[in-house]
């Protein structure tokens, strides 16, 4: 409970347009647009931005997607209002898919369009790329992969880590990946895998690199397969007719970063929040969130994330409170029916 005053200390200049969904004992959910929301938050205010805007594909969703004529200058027009609200620390994390020219077997250039943009234009610092492999997700588009067989399956999203100075807040050892086998058996007995020498690379390898630091150093590849079918958002939108986003990332994304560029208590935001897997995931990690998406109906499905051990009826109760504008201000509390009420 105590921790949601820390989010509401952001006061925020009252707009018609902006209306709090609902909130947490560490965030709250506001129905915006971004563009709308991102003004009413004090400068330097926030650690860590991590979101998956729409993608610019080439067929409209359900969830609504600007066409790829368009795409990059609506994305670019978010940078200033994102860079105003980052902590000199703070870091703006970007998850973005690839998609194809119409009509023609070759990509298209709006992610790299995007990133140079919000450098030259905008003054953010590229302080790595990353890419999010998902080994499950199906081949696509059909007409260049499964039926003419002229291309390979388009499995990973481009991440862009931008930060606003050249040193935001990070910390590798937070994310360490567990050890290999044989990297177990090198700890054990040094010796009988390597000598200490200079590598033709020019790399120097002492017997220090066989210490024992708790996981190896993670890649910028991040191999996360999106197949999650029973979680508890999952199940309570079917059992209760909920319509569910169709684009939702694995809680391991934004987990990774959230762990990677963040502390305790500081604050995470998602201006296209969609089902919350951010909000969730920050209150997992005990960081205050702050989650923006327009869309009504599918930020205020997203409380179901948080309403573990709740009664069908008492979720139902809160759900149309949600979805009518009258829960703002009541925090959900896990197993705690009497918010409900």
């Amino acid at each position: 409970m105590e921790q949601s005053k820390h989010v509401a200390h952001l006061r925020l200049r009252r707009s018609a347009s902006v209306e709090e969904c609902y909130r947490t004992a560490f965030g709250k959910a506001v129905v915006a647009r971004a563009e709308d929301y991102l003004p009413t938050l004090p400068d330097a205010s926030i650690d860590l931005v991590i979101t998956s805007p729409p993608f610019a594909l080439l067929r409209e969703k359900a969830y609504g997607n600007p066409g790829q004529a368009d795409y990059v200058d609506w994305l670019v027009s978010f940078g200033p209002l994102v860079r105003r609200v980052l902590k000199d620390t703070g870091s703006f994390v970007l998850d973005l898919g690839g998609a194809y020219q119409r009509g023609v077997p070759v990509r298209s250039l709006h992610s790299f369009r995007v990133l140079l943009r919000l450098c030259d234009e905008c003054g953010y610092f590229l302080a790595e790329e990353f890419f999010w492999h998902n080994p499950a997700k199906l081949p696509s588009p059909i007409e260049w992969v499964n039926k003419r067989k002229v291309r390979a399956k388009d499995s990973v999203n481009t991440i862009w880590w931008l930060s606003k100075t050249p040193w935001p807040k990070a910390d590798v050892r937070k994310v360490l990946t567990p050890y290999s086998d044989r990297m177990r058996q090198l700890l054990k007995d040094p010796s009988k895998f390597y000598c200490p020498d200079r590598r033709p690379s020019g790399h120097d390898v002492r017997l220090a690199f066989s210490a024992d630091n708790g996981g190896a150093i993670p890649s910028n590849l991040l191999s996360y397969p999106n197949t999650d079918s029973n979680s508890l958002y999952l199940r309570l939108c079917k059992r209760l007719g909920v319509t569910t986003h169709p684009a939702r990332f694995p809680e391991a994304l934004p987990e990774f970063f959230i762990k990677f560029l963040t502390d305790p208590n500081d604050l995470v935001l998602d201006i296209f929040a969609g089902s919350n897997t951010t909000g969730r995931t920050a209150e997992r990690l005990g960081r205050r969130w702050l989650a923006v998406d327009s869309d009504r109906d599918y930020l205020a499905g997203s409380a179901l994330r948080f309403m573990d051990g709740w009664s069908d009826e008492a979720v139902r109760r809160y759900l149309a409170r949600v979805q009518s504008g009258r829960a703002g201000g009541r925090i959900i509390t896990p197993g705690h029916l009497a918010a409900a009420g």
